[in-house]
């Protein structure tokens, strides 16, 4: 599937493991949850953590997939291995994940449809604060790219408002 004109260029690494995010949205949706998914990869390449948005099936509206990536991930791995990690997320992260995603210590974004691409898609308004912005505003360095692949990650968007 073509790309839109705006989206980031991708390597095959962070593509393969973007589309898995994608992937899991997809499958969170079919739960009847909101279509969000992420996945979380180590420095050295391997999946520490990965996840969907669980909201509507538990009723926890924190239940986003970058939270429960992180929740599922603190466990078993420190600061100092999530500062080497990169989160892969289906959609831009709010406002919430961003902070969390800062507070684990993450040292790098990349997402693929971005708030204004959700919201064509039909999600309803937020807080529209892109997290490139909150995270610019961190003590340190987090690197963020996106929108990336954003045709494909916004397929399972469709008619899920």
């Amino acid at each position: 599937m073509s790309e839109p004109t705006g989206d980031t260029p991708l390597d095959e690494r962070d593509a393969r493991h973007l589309r898995q995010a994608i992937a899991l949205s997809a499958q969170a949706r079919r739960r009847g949850n909101k279509p969000f998914g992420a996945v979380l990869v180590g420095a050295d390449g391997g999946v520490l953590a990965e996840a969907g948005n669980t909201g509507t099936e538990t009723r926890d509206f924190t239940a986003h997939a970058e939270m429960n990536a992180l929740r599922l991930a603190a466990p078993h791995h420190g600061r100092d291995v999530l500062s080497g990690a990169t989160l892969y997320a289906s959609g831009e992260p709010c406002a919430m994940c961003a902070g969390a995603i800062f507070w684990s210590g993450i040292g790098r974004v990349v997402f693929a449809l971005d708030i204004a691409g959700q919201q064509r898609a039909g999600k309803p308004a937020e807080i529209a604060l892109s997290c490139r912005e909150l995270l610019a505003a961190a003590p340190r360095p987090i690197e963020v790219l996106g929108p990336c692949l954003s045709a494909e990650a916004a397929m399972p968007f469709q008619g899920a408002w």
